[in-house]
């Protein structure tokens, strides 16, 4: 119990101490890290979701269940981003029109894409209580994303810093947009007991909705104008890093 409440909480730590870099940093992350620290993030979570969940889903055997998996986290994620108001996280285009604040908005943004990463911690662990999964492989995946996070949360506490909220409220702004994961990992783990059958279509599925994540906002942010070569090198060794810990602690 004690190493499923960790894996559910880990990611959760990575968000607040992110959101921590408020309190050290100027008001807005420098365009050189910010692009490293995005590119890093993109390649944490594709490993993520090449070697904890597709990988381990096509071991399984049915290749059409990961394929329709795989496409329904895609869409999910294509219809609430289009459905709920919002804006992206790193100033991109808004979604539909709306009347809440930017800080409103920004932080709802963060929760739509912090929850599949959520889950995808929960269908790990549930696939190590239930299934021939590891524990060190869920825990992988939760320290994975919880690298992620860390550059994530800079980013979104950063820029309310910039509009004007206190440090204290952007760090709390910051960190309470991940408090999703643990819940959206503990719904998961809920539904354990019909885990097993599904789970060749839930890995995926959270694989397709964290890779939705990767390419609908970080690696457009980082590619933008000049220096993107810093999100390569910074995604080559996220990714690099997420496939160490994959491999050897799970």
């Amino acid at each position: 119990m004690n190493t499923i409440l960790i894996a559910l909480i880990i990611p959760f730590l990575g968000t607040a101490l992110g959101s921590a870099f408020v309190f050290f940093m100027k008001n807005e992350i420098p365009e050189l890290f910010q692009k490293t620290l995005l590119g890093f993030a993109s390649g944490v979570m594709v490993a993520a979701s090449v070697w904890s969940l597709i990988i381990p889903a096509i071991d399984m055997g049915d290749i059409v269940a990961v394929t329709i998996g795989l496409l329904g986290g895609f869409a999910f994620l294509l219809l609430i981003d289009y459905i709920t108001p919002h804006i992206h996280p790193k100033g991109g285009p808004e979604g539909p029109a709306s009347k809440l604040s930017r800080t409103t908005m920004l932080a709802l943004a963060v929760t739509i894409h912090n929850f599949p990463e959520g889950m995808a911690v929960g269908v790990s662990i549930a696939g190590a209580t239930t299934a021939d999964f590891s524990m060190a492989g869920a825990l992988a995946l939760s320290l994975g994303i919880a690298i992620q996070n860390v550059p994530e949360g800079a980013i979104i506490s950063m820029p309310l810093r910039s509009a004007g909220n206190s440090r204290f409220k952007s760090f709390v702004i910051g960190t309470l947009s991940g408090i999703v994961e643990p819940i959206g990992g503990a719904l998961v783990l809920l539904l354990a007991s019909v885990a097993t059958a599904t789970m060749p279509y839930l890995l995926p599925f959270a694989a397709g909705a964290m890779l939705y994540v990767v390419i609908e906002e970080l690696i457009p942010e980082a590619s933008q104008g000049e220096h993107s070569n810093l999100s390569t090198i910074g995604f080559a060794i996220g990714f690099a890093l997420m496939m160490v810990l994959d491999v050897v602690m799970g």
